[in-house]
């Protein structure tokens, strides 16, 4: 088995997950911030569907040098754009990352801004910590600011306060 294997099947039961939080964001509430210094949700869940493009630059670059001036974050035009643009994410992201021989997820990647590296690790390890894990946290976020806005919550990992018997996985 390749090593990518595994990591396209986490890549996609985590897509998953996310898939059913977003659609219970409430468009009507894309300006609304939990503290001022929080993201709206819309940012947030912006980032969140954004998040997964990451992938070709890792997949096919080895080397990203940021530029914090010309950034130029991607926000949804609505929640059909969210929706319609996460699976188009989710999609690409899983190409990019099949097939993709053992060599290369081994290889170092790096990530510099301003001349300073951020980030210097295995492909591999670029992939769960940099795209999934940090996925996943602003996941978190999103079930936060999705329970003070009183939406019910679906499972996640397990039963939610809301959805509360077992399911079986999707």
């Amino acid at each position: 088995m390749d090593i990518v294997e595994p990591i396209i099947e986490e890549f996609r039961g985590e897509a998953a997950i996310t898939r059913k939080l977003l659609e219970r964001v409430p468009e009507k509430d894309f300006d609304w911030k939990p503290h001022p210094k929080s993201m709206s949700l819309c940012d947030l869940v912006s980032h969140i569907t954004d998040s997964f493009t990451w992938l070709r630059s890792i997949v096919e670059q080895d080397e990203i040098v940021l530029d914090p001036d010309a950034f130029k974050p991607w926000t949804a035009a609505s929640k059909q754009d969210l929706l319609d643009t996460f699976e188009r994410n989710v999609a690409q992201g899983a190409a990019l990352l099949k097939g993709v021989p053992d060599e290369r997820m081994l290889a170092r990647w790096k990530m510099t801004a301003g001349g300073k590296d951020l980030l210097s690790m295995p492909r591999v390890a670029v992939v769960r910590a940099f795209t999934l894990n940090h996925h996943i946290h602003h996941r978190g976020q999103l079930s936060v600011y999705l329970r003070l806005k009183d939406v019910p919550l679906p499972q996640i990992y397990g039963p939610s306060a809301d959805e509360p018997d077992m399911a079986p996985p999707d």
